[in-house]
């Protein structure tokens, strides 16, 4: 089995952390498995090294100085893998065999990474050696130190296992795993087994910090991606399993929605009303498709089929609770989803959405986000040419 593993800079922290690490890649090494390393720099390295930096500097140099954190680690590891007589080579940015390769904006040239990452898969086969690779940093076409930006150490794994066919990416890290809930402040905080990219990319992008979300779009369906505590101490179980991988799709509902706005004072200050709200239609058999909020209202989308007997559910709820004052329905709604892994690493893309629709002079009613996804509500009878301008346009 050929697998990358990924070890964060708490990980690395000390030199017992260091041999801690060293101790399970020798294992997995010893039981026929292909290892390649990708290291982050050691502890808080990297904030230290970009704090020092209280003069002006230029990109090229703050990646020059930036990188030596990795760079630090790398060798540190290779060190440590020798001395457990296994054949180790670290690789940075300006060696032969440097995998991650950048274009003259900073992004990365996959199919030079690729070919280059394909190489090194097969230099690892033929000769039997582990490559400990820098993580967070890339190289351009000229040579010069680029980096990935935050998180750019998952990134790198997730990508190289991805360009060199491997098995599985490990994330060694201080947490087992993905958590029901941050341990520091729930109480009975457990590990989730499994969890889709999908579940943990939204996670990621509201806060939690397990995995990159930049990294997840690299993640193929044959991949198993699996994140583990460095206290485990075995490269080839524990931890959380993240399953499946992002599918970019354009979707339009095929059938239409209805749209019921509750208004009330200051709803968004009253504890329990959008409780009350959805547990009401849930009690009433009533699934909802959608839900948004502004200050003075709550708006539900549901099957137009249903509408009345929706309304009158809120209707009743508006009657019992003093700070909403009144229901009303709107039907002929379509929605649109845009769905995709890369869509929170493009850069206006909101805005690629909403400008060809203005100009083809179609009204939005309402625009839903998650972090994977845009949902579009349109006229029903503008449904198609939405779809198709969105279809040309993003």
């Amino acid at each position: 089995m050929r697998v990358v593993a990924k070890f964060g800079g708490t990980s690395l922290g000390n030199g017992d952390r260091v041999n801690r690490a060293a101790d399970s890649i020798a294992d997995a090494v010893e039981k026929g498995h292909e290892v390649a390393i990708v290291a982050s720099a050691m502890g808080s390295t990297t904030d230290f090294l970009l704090d020092a930096i209280t003069f002006e500097a230029d990109e090229s140099d703050e990646a020059e100085i930036v990188s030596m954190g990795e760079r630090t680690s790398v060798r540190m590891l290779k060190a440590a893998l020798g001395a457990r007589g296994i054949d180790a080579k670290f690789l940075e940015p300006g060696v032969d065999g440097w995998p991650v390769i950048t274009d003259e904006h900073g992004e990365v040239d996959v199919e030079e990474t690729q070919r280059h990452a394909k190489q090194l898969a097969a230099d690892m086969a033929a000769k039997g050696y582990v490559p400990v690779i820098t993580g967070f940093l890339a190289q351009d076409h000229a040579g010069n130190v680029t980096t990935l930006g935050r998180g750019g150490s998952d990134t790198t794994a997730v990508m190289l296992g991805n360009y060199m066919n491997a098995d599985e990416v490990v994330i060694i890290t201080d947490v087992e795993g993905v958590m029901t809930g941050d341990p520091r402040v729930v109480e009975g905080a457990r590990n989730v087994g499994e969890i889709t990219v999908d579940e943990l990319r939204n996670l990621s992008f509201r806060g939690a910090e397990v995995v990159a979300p930049s990294a997840l779009s690299y993640k193929t369906a044959d991949m198993t991606v699996r994140v583990a505590h460095y206290q485990h101490g075995d490269l080839l179980e524990g931890g959380t399993t993240i399953e499946g991988q992002f599918k970019n799709l354009i979707d339009l509902r095929e059938t239409p929605l209805a749209c019921l706005t509750v208004a009330g004072r200051a709803i968004r200050n009253t504890p329990g009303i959008l409780s009350d709200l959805s547990v009401a239609l849930s009690d009433s058999d009533i699934n909802v498709d959608a839900v948004a909020s502004g200050m003075d209202s709550v708006t539900f989308y549901v099957d137009e089929e249903i509408a009345e007997r929706a309304e009158n559910v809120l209707h009743q709820a508006v009657i019992d609770a003093e700070p909403l004052s009144s229901v009303t329905v709107d039907d002929g709604v379509a929605v649109i989803r845009i769905t995709g892994g890369e869509l929170p690493n493009q850069s206006g893309v909101l805005q690629d959405i909403i400008e060809p629709l203005s100009e083809e002079h179609i009204t939005i009613h309402d625009l839903i986000t998650s972090a994977t996804s845009v949902s579009v509500f349109v006229d029903w009878d503008d449904r198609e040419e939405a779809l198709e301008t969105i279809q040309r346009t993003v």
